[in-house]
């Protein structure tokens, strides 16, 4: 069960960054100038994370072209995502947001399916039906105010960019446990699979983008808070993201189908906790325990149990 503590440990650091992004909004900054300093961060400890500590500086145009491919998408996933938070209430929004990652086994066993190590049962399926209810209904008690059209559009787009990054980096570690054998679109040899650079230059392409954006967008320096908290919130985003990664690389079949829900729920119970002991949020935890559920339900083996 290697690939679910791995997602596990992913979701403690990512739900720690989003508290940085909230601390940072308090300050009065905005998620331009918080996802710009972010993802600087990030891409610097990618470069620790994977280069540095495998000792492998060895550069692969192939897999860092493929790298800037998905930057490119968590840029614009990551600013849609910004914007949402923005313009409508926060909790639905990563409600919302979380709730794409149960797409991504269904869309890797419809395109891969068995033959690639992907399996969806109907227990998978009924675990992530639970998790989706689950999660909404955690954030919809946040919703205080009329959905905007703006809010809408926004979180949409973040939803469908999630499910395609996720989607991305799935089809990524197909590279690494089946090199050579993927014949969708792309095939890379072992080496250039587990080429080091794929990480770092995924949030070089994500930064320089947004960057563009703050600059075009904001026209100023950056305040004090939105550097502290850009910073703290990189550290604790690019070594949430490197366990996901590796998750994916090294779960089992039978893990394929939960980690990313998994990834979702311990996101959102984390941030319940910060945010009702923090901020005195009223958080829905009986919507958390409906997710709880899901996930037992979608990753126990029950053939094992008859």
């Amino acid at each position: 069960m290697i690939g679910i503590q791995l997602m596990l440990l992913a979701g403690v650091f990512v739900a720690l960054s989003n508290f940085f992004m909230r601390k940072s909004i308090d300050a009065g900054g905005t998620t331009k100038g918080f996802l710009m300093v972010q993802l600087f961060v990030v891409f610097l400890v990618a470069i620790l994370l994977n280069p540095v500590r495998m000792g492998n500086y060895e550069w692969s145009g192939c897999m860092s072209l493929f790298g800037i491919a998905g930057g490119v998408v968590l840029a614009l996933m990551m600013a849609s995502l910004g914007r949402a938070l923005e313009t409508g209430p926060a909790g639905l929004t990563f409600a919302s947001f979380s709730s794409a990652t149960v797409m991504p086994s269904v869309v890797m066993v419809l395109i891969f399916g068995i033959a690639f190590g992907y399996h969806y049962t109907i227990w998978n399926g009924l675990g992530s039906i639970l998790v989706v209810l689950g999660l909404f209904w955690a954030g919809w008690q946040t919703n205080n105010s009329q959905q905007k059209r703006t809010w809408t559009s926004f979180v949409t787009a973040a939803f469908l960019l999630h499910v395609l990054f996720l989607v991305f980096l799935s089809w990524k570690a197909l590279f690494v446990n089946y090199p050579g054998e993927n014949g969708l679109f792309l095939s890379f040899d072992m080496d250039d699979a587990r080429n080091q650079w794929f990480m770092p230059m995924i949030f070089f392409a994500a930064f320089i983008i947004q960057a563009i954006i703050y600059g075009t967008n904001e026209k100023r320096w950056l305040k004090k808070g939105e550097t502290l908290y850009g910073v703290l919130g990189g550290i604790a985003n690019g070594v949430g993201t490197f366990f996901m990664i590796r998750a994916t690389e090294v779960s089992t079949s039978f893990e394929h189908a939960m980690i990313y829900p998994i990834f979702s729920v311990s996101i959102i119970v984390l941030c319940n906790i910060w945010g009702q002991w923090l901020y005195r949020e009223k958080v829905n935890w009986k919507a958390t325990a409906l997710c709880l559920i899901g996930i037992f339900i979608g990753t126990i083996n029950w053939k094992a149990l008859v």
